[in-house]
């Protein structure tokens, strides 16, 4: 890879909100993700590609069918023969960004038949699709509100089950697909669906910066990297380490990380304020205020992590439909009790 590709992370300017929302997902995928919303020419990609310098080490199967050496009765023969070979069938390397072309058909993305082999060698071999690939790494797609109905529906399955069904005839094929979804969007150009929408733990509005300062900066910085990407990035090669090192430390002292009890409470009380029925909520916003906490250092997720991050987490939960289906619904109960009650005085 061509690293002088990337803009650095610290070289952002401004735009603290989307950069903390991607760092908490790098460090907690039980977040569900990061959606950004925002006009056009704001660095909403820009930020995203910008994770490849920070991306932490996972261990990933050596199988591009995904084989685990804890599941030996699963095992392709491929893997059989490393076993014997006393081979691992895990290896460690940096989480990729998989990019999801706007035009990816549903092929694409859950997997098919490998035509080539079926033309040449006639006989059909199921390949994995993005969803696939994407299984420990980050998925970003870009422009999220504007993907085919098939398309979202089955990134929805794989990002509830972690896992991707392929299945041509009476062939089927499972692949692991846990990955960390990010999506961007402009708004201007339709809503995403509820069900999607969803499924992103966090979300990021992108505003245009409004300080003077601040946009020449920005306009001074991204022609610095044009004229010269590799002394730019020199320039921030250091916050890139320490970055890339908070993240890992992070990671490690994630599974430590409890939220305390007035935490807990805290985001019982705001989400119930808040009339927001997903219970998804308070389990987002306790793991966000975790992965924040981790962030700082510290296994205590306080009161303060989840001031810091509600509302990455509480913005566009609340359901003007859900809401007025619910007074319905209690208006019909209560007409329902009193016939009751009224008959049951007569009996």
């Amino acid at each position: 890879m061509d690293y002088t590709q990337i803009y650095p992370f610290p070289a952002l300017v401004g735009q603290e909100e989307l950069k903390l929302a991607l760092l908490l997902a790098l460090i907690n995928p039980a977040i569900g993700g990061v959606l950004i919303e925002g006009p056009y020419g704001v660095g909403k990609t820009t930020a995203v590609r910008a994770l490849l310098d920070l991306m932490p080490l996972v261990e990933r199967p050596v199988c591009r069918r995904g084989c685990l050496p804890d599941e030996p009765d699963a095992l392709c023969s491929d893997c059989r023969e490393r076993v014997s070979r006393n081979e691992a069938l895990l290896t460690s390397e940096p989480m990729r960004l998989i990019e999801l072309p706007l035009n990816a058909r549903l092929e694409d993305v859950v997997g098919g038949v490998n035509e080539r082999v079926a033309l040449e060698q006639r006989r059909v071999l199921l390949e994995p699709g993005a969803l696939a690939v994407a299984n420990g790494n980050v998925l970003y797609i870009d422009e999220v509100n504007l993907l085919e109905p098939a398309v979202v529906d089955a990134i929805l399955d794989a990002a509830a089950q972690g896992r991707t069904f392929v299945r041509r005839g009476a062939m089927v094929r499972l692949y692991p697909s846990r990955f960390i979804l990010i999506g961007s969007m402009n708004p201007e150009e339709g809503r995403l669906r509820p069900q999607i929408l969803d499924r992103f733990g966090l979300r990021v509005w992108t505003a245009p910066l409004a300080a003077g300062a601040e946009r020449l900066e920005a306009t001074r910085r991204v022609r610095a990297y044009k004229t010269d990407p590799a002394a730019f990035r020199l320039r921030y090669a250091a916050a890139i380490s320490g970055l890339a090192e908070a993240i890992r430390g992070a990671r490690e002292v994630l599974p430590l990380v409890q939220p305390t009890h007035n935490a807990e409470l805290l985001a019982v009380d705001v989400v119930g304020a808040l009339n927001i029925p997903s219970h998804r909520t308070e389990i987002v916003l306790l793991e966000a205020a975790r992965a924040h906490a981790a962030l700082l250092g510290r296994v205590d997720a306080d009161v303060e992590d989840v001031h810091r991050i509600a509302p990455l987490v509480l913005r566009q939960r609340g359901s003007v439909a859900i809401a007025v289906e619910a007074r319905r619904v209690a208006e019909e109960d209560a007409a329902i009790r009193q016939v009751l009650e009224a008959a049951l005085s007569s009996v």
